[in-house]
């Protein structure tokens, strides 16, 4: 809050109105303020902020901003929507404002009322456009003279050096974000773009191999999706979690199919949010999603074995058919263990663990408890 300034909404030369939000309350840092209420006006220079009727503004140059982070909600019945706002240090001398001195890098703007869908993408093209800087360029330099630098060791000497590393830091900080956000305009770009070659090598099966086919399409598909689900775009948290579920049937149907009907709770969380890229899910969210699979009677569902683990399998898959499999790699085998499984079909231990105790369920594997670990054998008994 000590980069904000005493101000009127009057235009500076060169300034120019951009967007109006109402019902914003302004916090420093994670504290809570008085400034609750209050109308929030975007220019092409400054951020100032009133309570309605007022013409006594708090005015934030923009000159200040970094980047700009859109909060998660801590929980689901939180309707307002905040933005962090993280800001570069204050200069020594500047206009007076509200607050002197504040510990925090940040500010938070919380919009009680619904954040505008462009509000986020016009404060940050505002803040590269750097408008205020044109304006500057044109105004005659009349400076104090500077006194003569002097050399100083010790404490002081160490807190300067430290300031100067700390603006580089925040100068380097604020590039890294603008790339940053170039790549996200570019990210639907680019799952477009995998779909259309997707689409080209469909067309010309007949000129490359099965294999190439088959290796370049996993590499396209990895790029991820491209409209993922969003809370924001949802009245109802029912509504949500039923296309959330909708979508990750879509994105693990096919590779549960790849590893033989069942995955791990969190091996398909690890890849959900890998397919939606930089819109990631809260493990909440992740597990309500999968809760609604059964209840909307999907090709996956969501199962929790005996010992606890909770894992994603087919609707079609078949424990009798499991049992028949591991029962014959056990003859092969001679006697097999978890890590033995899972090193031999590729999945995880838990897993394996698991398949072998089903298979002991339906009578075609015996164990063996001793200090070397848990071994599964053969059922000779039924055999022979």
């Amino acid at each position: 809050m000590d980069r904000f300034e005493y101000s009127t909404s009057t235009l500076v030369p060169g300034e120019s109105y951009f967007m109006r939000c109402y019902n914003v309350k302004l916090y420093d840092g994670d504290n809570r303020t008085t400034f609750e209420n209050g109308e929030l006006l975007l220019t092409t220079h400054r951020l100032l902020w009133a309570v309605p009727g007022s013409n006594n503004y708090l005015s934030l140059p923009l000159k200040y901003v970094v980047y700009i982070e859109e909060e998660k909600p801590s929980a689901f019945f939180v309707k307002s929507k905040r933005l962090n706002v993280f800001l570069m240090e204050p200069p020594n001398v500047r206009p007076p404002g509200p607050v002197s001195h504040s510990s925090f890098n940040f500010i938070k703007l919380s919009f009680k009322d619904k954040l505008p869908l462009d509000f986020v993408s016009s404060l940050n093209a505002v803040v590269q456009d750097k408008r205020w800087e044109n304006v500057e360029s044109q105004k005659p330099l009349v400076e104090a003279p500077k006194a003569p630098i002097r050399l100083r060791t010790g404490i002081v000497g160490i807190e300067r050096s430290l300031e100067e590393k700390q603006k580089a830091t925040n100068e380097s900080i604020s590039v890294a974000f603008q790339d940053l956000s170039k790549l996200m305009v570019m990210a639907k770009e680019m799952v477009n773009l995998s779909k259309s070659i997707s689409n080209k090598i469909k067309e010309k099966q007949g000129d490359i191999t099965d294999d190439e086919t088959i290796k370049f399409k996993s590499y396209l598909l990895s790029l991820g999706i491209e409209d993922p689900v969003t809370r924001d775009t949802f009245t109802s948290e029912s509504q949500y979690f039923t296309k959330l579920a909708n979508e990750i049937c879509q994105i693990i149907e096919k590779p549960l199919g790849e590893v033989g009907g069942l995955m791990a709770l969190t091996d398909v969380y690890c890849r959900v949010n890998r397919a939606r890229g930089l819109e990631l899910l809260s493990p909440e969210d992740f597990l309500n999603g999968c809760s609604m699979l059964s209840k909307l009677k999907l090709p996956v569902i969501l199962r929790v074995f005996d010992s606890g683990v909770k894992v994603l399998q087919l609707a079609s898959h078949s424990d009798e058919a499991v049992a028949f499999d591991t029962c014959e790699l056990l003859n092969e085998n001679t006697f097999l263990t978890a890590e033995g499984l899972a090193r031999i079909i590729g999945i995880s231990v838990i897993l394996a663990k698991e398949r072998l105790i089903t298979t002991e369920k339906f009578g075609k594997a015996c164990r063996d408890e001793s200090i070397e670990g848990l071994r599964f054998y053969p059922n000779k008994f039924l055999e022979e």
